[in-house]
Parts: structure tokens; C-alpha cells; sequence
């Protein structure tokens, strides 16, 4: 086991690129046991993720090989519903998306009921509902989900909750059903676009994508293709945050710069210039930053996964500001580690009151979960002294090379391996 150690106060200059978006690749991988033939995809990012989830496909006889770590060839004809009910699948929730592929694909499936980081409450209702909706069977059976249909039939799927997890599901479900699918109060993200871009270079018939009604014509088969995923606007906004905390000037490149507006309208109420172009952006932060509230909503609102790193930022900033989770009320694990560094935060009910600006100070602490991994490196950025991060599993899920990245923009930043008795002292915390 490993954990991260940052020298804080180190200025970061220069140029970053950003990586593939890792909330398309957990999608894009499983939906290409949808097609008959050869899948490509470009541009996937090197985080744990992906790789569970190609080892996954390995499992139920799909042929992967990779190219350079960002290229996949996926080659689904061997493919068979073998059930997936413990192991790799535990690893990561974006697993469920193995339901909506092979239902899809072989009007059947068992899935162990998905893992991931603990954010409270994240029920898969809406999927089953939709699952339900197009003819599927679904029990819960020793603690996985059973999927089975005798044929997969177009519906009217309103949800009630908008939910990315279940829009992507449900239209990969609905892509082979026989007649048409209306997905109604479906989420509206990039990453869904990116999802259905991918289907419609297979033969997919959708529309209506990226608003809150998707038409979908049920197709029988659908080729194979290639395809490249659009950047990761969490790791671009995680890393606008990072040079509005610590930065001088950061130039973030490989960015769609409207996918992140409501992220970048808040660093600019906060005194952060932001020059934007094509595919990049110029970060340079102001002399003093001033506090803001921030509310995460659905896409295209304040986005719940950049929640943790921005509230790291507040403690920066004059007067006080409220963060106020409406997506994942429990999503507030890092402030006691923030507290640990001397953040003056309080928390009352769903909503995190920030005061500042504070000196963090290096502590040791724990990455409860990815976002809040980030957060704390932020915070090791911006403190004074040695921060000890433990817990990288979290942050390795979701962010590409992390340590090489920063430290290519001058933060002193490293891993190391840790000692047998910070291994206890962890496990045990």
C-alpha cells in the first residue's frame, strides 16, 4: 500500500492536459458487448476503473486488448451472459451498466449488486423500474440481480428521479428492443451524449439526447465501430480549482469548456480570471478570493463531484460560504480530514459553512472516497508542511497519473510505501 506525501506552499505553473472523461469510459465499456463485431475506443483514461471493467468483459468471453493504455479493442463476438455476481463487480458502481449491456444483448443478466464509494443512499430503482418497463423479470437473489426477459419490448419510461446511472442503463437496454422507447425526465450530462454517440455509430437509432425526452427505435443488430471520449470536465474542473487554490498561471488543455460553465462562473465570482478558447483554459487567480455559496444540482447545475475539491478552495476565501450537497447529502466525509488541517468548517444538516481564510496545516489524513481524495490534495497543496494522504485506492479510480500531473506543474508531491504499522493503523481507522 502507498500514500501520497505533498510539501505544500509550492506555486503551480505551466501546462496540463486533461484525460478521457471517466464517467464515459464506465459506460462506453460495457456497452460494447452490444455490438457484433470489433469495438474501438480512443482516448480512455489509466485510472483502476477502466481496467476492472476490461477485466470484466474478459470474464463473460469478450477478447480485449489494449494499445498504449488508452486504446481498447473490444471484440464481443465470444461474448456469453455468464453471471457476474461477486468479485470485480464489487469494485466499482458503474458496473451496474453490465445490467442494461446484457439484458440488451442476451435479454438476460446476473449482477451483483454494485460497489464503489460510500455516498449514502444510491438505490438502483429507476433502473429496474426501467428494466421492468421493457419486459425484463428482475428479483434480488442472494445479493445480486436477476434480469430476465423473454424478448425486450419498447415502453414509456418516466423517471422519477433524473439519474445519469439510470438514463445510460435504460437506453442501453432500449437500443434492441423491438419498437420505440421514450425515456422521459432523462439527465441531460455529456457523458450520456458521449454514450449515445457511441451507440449510434453501432446502428443505434436515438434521439433527443442531452434533453430531458431520448426517442429510441429499437434496432436488431448493431456493428462495431470506433469511437473517441470526450475529456473528463470533473478532472479539468478538479484541476481549475487546484490553480485557483495554489496556481499562478495553468493552462488546461483538452477541455470543452461548456461542460463546465457553471464551475467556471463560480471561480469567477470568487476573483479567479479565466480565459477560455476551443479546447482550453487559462487560469490565473486573483490577489484575494471571496467566498460563495455553491448548491450541486443535476447537469447543467454545480456538479456533486466537485463539491468536495471546491469546499477545500472556500477555506481560502474572505467572509463564509455555504456548500449545500442536494445530490449526496452524506458526500461530506472530508470536512473532519479539512478540520484535521485546521479548516474552520461547520457542518449543519446538509450544508458544510465555510469560514476562512485559514493557513491549512499538513496533517495526516484519509481519502474517504475519490472526489474527497481530491479535496484533500488541494488542501496538501495549499497547507503549510508535510500532508500524508492514505486511502489512494479512491483517488486512483478516477484520476490519471495524478501525482505526475502536479508535479509537471511544480507541485512536491510523491508517493511512497507505506510502513506495516501505518498499514494496521489504516485498516483499523
Amino acid at each position: 500500500m502507498q500514500k501520497m506525501v505533498i510539501e505544500g506552499g509550492h506555486k503551480l505553473n505551466g501546462k496540463i492536459r486533461i484525460s478521457g472523461a471517466k464517467n464515459s469510459a464506465v459506460a462506453l465499456l460495457p456497452a460494447a458487448i452490444l455490438a457484433d463485431s470489433d469495438v474501438t475506443i480512443d482516448g480512455l483514461p489509466e485510472i483502476s476503473d477502466v481496467y476492472t471493467l476490461g477485466d470484466l468483459l474478459e470474464e463473460i468471453g469478450g477478447t480485449v486488448n489494449w494499445e498504449d493504455n488508452q486504446t481498447v479493442h473490444i471484440d464481443p463476438a465470444n461474448m456469453i451472459a455468464m453471471p457476474l455476481p461477486n468479485g470485480k463487480v464489487k469494485k466499482l458502481r458503474a458496473s451496474y451498466y453490465f445490467m442494461g449491456a446484457m439484458l440488451g444483448k442476451f435479454n438476460k443478466a446476473v449482477i451483483g449488486l454494485p460497489g464503489g464509494c460510500f455516498l449514502g443512499p444510491r438505490p438502483i430503482d429507476q433502473h429496474i423500474k426501467g428494466f421492468e418497463a421493457l419486459g425484463a423479470e428482475v428479483t434480488n437473489e442472494q445479493g445480486a440481480i436477476y434480469l430476465r426477459a423473454k424478448e425486450l419490448r419498447g415502453a414509456r419510461i418516466y423517471l422519477d428521479v433524473v439519474s445519469v446511472g439510470a438514463t445510460i442503463n435504460i437506453m442501453l437496454a432500449a437500443v434492441k428492443a423491438k419498437g420505440k422507447t421514450v425515456i422521459e425526465n432523462a439527465a441531460k450530462e455529456p457523458e450520456i451524449i458521449d454514450v449515445a454517440t457511441l451507440l449510434t455509430s453501432m446502428g443505434a437509432k436515438i434521439k433527443g439526447v442531452g434533453t430531458d425526452v431520448i426517442r429510441i427505435e429499437g434496432v436488431p443488430t448493431l456493428n462495431g465501430c470506433n469511437h473517441t471520449i470526450i475529456p473528463d470536465r470533473i478532472e479539468a474542473g478538479t484541476y481549475s480549482i487546484a490553480a485557483a487554490a495554489q496556481g499562478e498561471q495553468v493552462l488546461i488543455d483538452n477541455v470543452i469548456p461548456q461542460h463546465l460553465e457553471s464551475v467556471l462562473a463560480k471561480l469567477r465570482e470568487m476573483g479567479v480570471s479565466i480565459e477560455e478558447s476551443d479546447e482550453q483554459l487559462l487560469i490565473t487567480p486573483g490577489k484575494q478570493l471571496k467566498s460563495v455559496d455553491i448548491k450541486t444540482l443535476v447537469y447543467p447545475g454545480f456538479p456533486t463531484d466537485l463539491q468536495q475539491p471546491f469546499t477545500t478552495l472556500l477555506t481560502k476565501a474572505v467572509n463564509t460560504g455555504v456548500v449545500t450537497d442536494t445530490i449526496y447529502s452524506a458526500r461530506l466525509k472530508h470536512i473532519d480530514e479539512l478540520r484535521r488541517m485546521n479548516a474552520n468548517i461547520k457542518v449543519e444538516g446538509g450544508s458544510a459553512i465555510v469560514s476562512g481564510p485559514v493557513q491549512l496545516e499538513g496533517a495526516k489524513v484519509t481519502a474517504s472516497d475519490l472526489r474527497a481524495g481530491a479535496s484533500l490534495v488541494i488542501a496538501g497543496l495549499m497547507a503549510k508542511g508535510l500532508t500524508e494522504l492514505t486511502g489512494l485506492e479512491h483517488v486512483d479510480r478516477g484520476y490519471e497519473k495524478m501525482t505526475e500531473k502536479l508535479t509537471n506543474l511544480g507541485a512536491h508531491i510523491w508517493r511512497e510505501e507505506m510502513t506495516d504499522q501505518e498499514i494496521v493503523q489504516f485498516q483499523n481507522s
